[in-house]
């Protein structure tokens, strides 16, 4: 093993999660800060709760809106043009045209 090119070993290094839990454990840096701990994770708790540190749901919620409004509007169309196609058929069918 290289002598000096290791980092410092910090064996009581403090864990600190955004919920207010904090723990010791072993690391290279003296003090970690995190978002999520097994005590505020939804898959540990059983809440269904969003962490939207930047902004990145709400920015998504838009872009559905505004496109589930266009994709109902493309549908009615797609839909129109089928009926009128039916129509078309049937006339077709009984000499109409």
């Amino acid at each position: 093993m290289k002598a000096k090119i290791h980092p410092k070993y910090y064996p009581e290094a403090r864990v600190t999660c955004a919920c207010g839990n904090r723990w010791s454990t072993g690391a290279t840096l003296p003090e970690i800060k995190v978002d999520l701990c097994s005590a505020c994770h939804p898959f540990f708790t059983g809440e269904q709760r969003i962490v939207d540190t930047a902004g990145q749901v709400d920015r998504f919620m838009k872009r559905l809106e505004r496109t589930a409004g266009s994709a109902e509007q493309i549908k009615i169309q797609q839909e129109a043009q089928h009926r009128a196609a039916q129509q078309e058929r049937i006339a077709r069918r009984r000499g109409d045209t």
